[in-house]
């Protein structure tokens, strides 16, 4: 019979919790590594466009929260692609990582000039949106296929800046608004839309497009085939040149309002094909 005391019980015993916990290791270092190599979501940022204002992506703000996305709508000027560009990017500096920037219908523009030479910005979400080329405007753009009654709408507001230069609001006519840019949306919910929509300068849809990030950035787009802003073909013409990846929904111009799992959909295959 063999006793073991003293210093040599205490060696043996930490030579069996050193091969426990080498053999354990392995596990360990495993789940870690399998931790880290997870990628983190990008954040999703949303532009909201003219006649809008941010909340017109709540619902789909609320399906990529629920997805796990980390989200922010952006407040659009809506002065023109230079400025808003600037502000856009603004907020982009404040947000960490990678980034998919969505833009619905003018907020198109201004993610085609914010989102150039951003390496963090990883692709590009068109909703119902412009994908203006550089020496591009969006009145041009609405103009090229026929097919957009907003002219008809609009009701122009003058305005004087504190250095005495003016210029003019575009409002959509409140009792148009529904029928023109959200037939698809119930009826209530078109009213507070209208109510609480944001003016775009009109100086703002006839300045050119200095430079365009899908020419280098992988991009999606989201076709609106009863669009009455913005026509079906110039919507076409566009994904088509800037060879988006393009789904095409019976909607109205109000899209994120009225089919939010759809754009929501769509926003997570960019962001998934994008890590």
């Amino acid at each position: 019979m063999v006793s073991i005391k003293g210093g040599g019980r205490r060696r043996l015993m930490l030579g069996a919790l050193s091969t426990v916990a080498i053999a354990l290791l392995p596990a360990a270092t495993a789940s870690a590594a399998s931790g880290a190599e997870k990628p983190a979501k990008p954040t999703i940022v949303l532009e909201h466009g003219a006649f809008a204002d941010a909340s017109s992506w709540n619902a789909v703000i609320e399906v990529l929260r629920a997805d796990g996305y980390p989200v922010v709508a952006a407040a659009n000027p809506l002065r023109g692609p230079a400025n808003d560009a600037a502000a856009l990017r603004s907020v982009l500096d404040h947000v960490s990582g990678p980034k998919i920037l969505v833009g619905h219908s003018y907020g198109g523009t201004v993610i085609t000039v914010a989102g150039a030479n951003d390496p963090e910005v990883k692709a590009l979400v068109y909703v119902a949106a412009f994908l203006p080329a550089p020496g591009e405007t969006a009145l041009e753009l609405t103009n090229k296929y026929p097919g957009s009654t907003l002219p008809g709408t609009l009701d122009p507001a003058p305005f004087t800046l504190p250095d005495g230069t003016s210029g003019t609001d575009l409002y959509i006519k409140q009792g148009k608004f529904h029928h023109q840019f959200a037939a698809d949306v119930p009826a209530d919910t078109a009213a507070l839309m209208a109510a609480t929509q944001r003016p775009i300068a009109q100086s703002a849809l006839e300045e050119k497009t200095e430079v365009a990030a899908w020419k280098d950035k992988p991009s999606w787009a989201v076709i609106t085939t009863q669009d009455l802003n913005i026509p079906v073909e110039v919507q076409r013409y566009m994904a088509k040149r800037a060879h988006a990846h393009s789904i095409e929904v019976r909607a109205s111009h109000s899209v994120a309002v009225s089919q939010p799992k759809t754009v929501a959909g769509v926003i997570e295959k960019a962001a998934h094909a994008a890590r």
